[in-house]
């Protein structure tokens, strides 16, 4: 893992301050990565600061910094959210951890007709823990400024009613990806949200539903690709698009 390490708490940095790392993060830069005096990490806040420096202290409780640079980030407009059908296995996952490391600034659990995995009673909130870990760990992996949010769990019928411009892949779409934008299609004012559904693909009566929400729906191409790698493939062609990389 690239140098790199979060603390949410840290709110300003100055200069020649001194920024510090404790609990569990702490003790994984000291004993995993073997971070020592001397050496340089980077830590960033989860909201754009990011402070590097050298290393001061170092031991399993606590590691301190010396700021050297300070570094404040606007976060990318439009935002770019991902809306992950559950899927079985951990190809839901696979997924998340994918889009977050290619930039996605939030994700939206899906609870989809066809999904087979369901997050119900207890898993509702072990469902969501789990994919804020794989997102935090993945945000920390890509060393990105901005932690991304992971929301609610949500029905067809949230998603279709949601602000942002939804985008949703699936094979029988009107249009190819690359060809959204063409012709004074956008992007306009709205934040975009991709929805990549299950296993089994979307049902007939829930593409229905996005579109009478307004919804555009592509293809990726004359191929169909896995719920693990349709959501993260459109990411990087959506980032090309909007100019992100």
């Amino acid at each position: 893992m690239a140098h790199f390490y979060l603390n949410e708490a840290l709110q300003t940095a100055v200069v020649g301050g001194t920024v510090e790392l404790t609990g569990a993060e702490a003790k994984h830069a000291v004993t995993v990565s073997r971070m020592r005096v001397g050496e340089q990490l980077s830590i960033g806040n989860g909201t754009g600061l990011v402070v590097n420096g050298e290393i001061t202290e170092a031991d399993a409780a606590r590691l301190a910094l010396r700021v050297e640079t300070v570094t404040e980030l606007a976060p990318p407009t439009p935002r770019l959210a991902l809306a992950q059908a559950l899927a079985k296995g951990d190809r839901d996952e696979l997924a998340v951890q994918a889009a977050t490391e290619l930039g996605i600034d939030a994700v939206l659990p899906w609870a989809a007709q066809r999904s087979i995995s369901r997050w119900e009673g207890q898993k509702l909130a072990k469902g969501r823990e789990r994919w804020a870990s794989i997102v935090r760990e993945a945000t920390k992996q890509s060393m990105r400024a901005w932690l991304p949010e992971v929301t609610e769990l949500h029905s067809t019928k949230q998603l279709a009613a949601r602000p942002e411009r939804l985008i949703v892949l699936d094979p029988t779409g009107e249009i190819a990806l690359t060809e959204l934008f063409r012709d004074g299609g956008g992007p306009d004012e709205r934040d975009l949200l991709l929805v990549v559904g299950p296993e089994g693909g979307i049902a007939p009566a829930e593409l229905d539903l996005l579109r009478a929400g307004g919804a555009s729906v592509v293809r990726l191409g004359e191929h169909v690709l896995r719920t693990s790698t349709a959501g993260p493939a459109a990411v990087a062609v959506l980032s090309a698009m909007l100019g992100r990389w």
